[in-house]
């Protein structure tokens, strides 16, 4: 008897793996549990074909993703500096403080194209003046956007 079958996972299992995964269990595992629930199909060559098209798409996806984040990216840094306004009160200090949504807001204001805010690192910003913040637009792409801070 086989010591290990390959099985391609129909849903996630936990500590096994994701869906569209091919493991390898005992004979039994698979036989037993995993193909009756229908948690795994057994890994034939046309199933085996079939997820390395997925993957390929997958991969395909994943490139015109990061792509589009250049892009963005690439016209983030090229709209200059952005103006938020803020009530300010003795020596130039903000009552409050510039946070990730108004970098957002004005992002949106200047561009037209919205970025997640929990993606905009922001440096504690409590007087006026220029400063920039991170933008994280994809796992391996970041922006930096430059900001001017005026009175009210």
């Amino acid at each position: 008897m086989a010591k290990r079958v390959q099985v391609v996972l129909a849903q996630p299992v936990s500590k096994l793996g994701q869906s569209g995964e091919v493991v390898e269990v005992a004979p039994g595992y698979a036989r037993n549990y995993l193909i009756p629930k229908g948690l795994a199909v057994p890994a034939t060559r046309g199933v085996l074909q079939q997820v390395a098209r997925r993957e390929a798409l997958e991969a395909q996806r994943k490139q015109q993703e990061r792509e589009e984040a250049v892009a963005r990216k690439t016209a983030l840094e090229t709209i200059g500096v952005l103006t938020l306004t803020a009530t300010v009160g003795e020596k130039d200090s903000l009552f409050g403080s510039v946070t990730d949504r108004d970098i957002a807001e004005a992002i949106l204001a200047a561009t037209g194209k919205e970025v997640d805010r929990r993606g905009i690192t922001v440096p504690e910003v409590r007087k006026t003046g220029s400063y920039e913040a991170e933008v994280k637009l994809h796992p391996e792409v970041m922006a930096t956007v430059r900001f001017r801070v005026v009175a009210k």
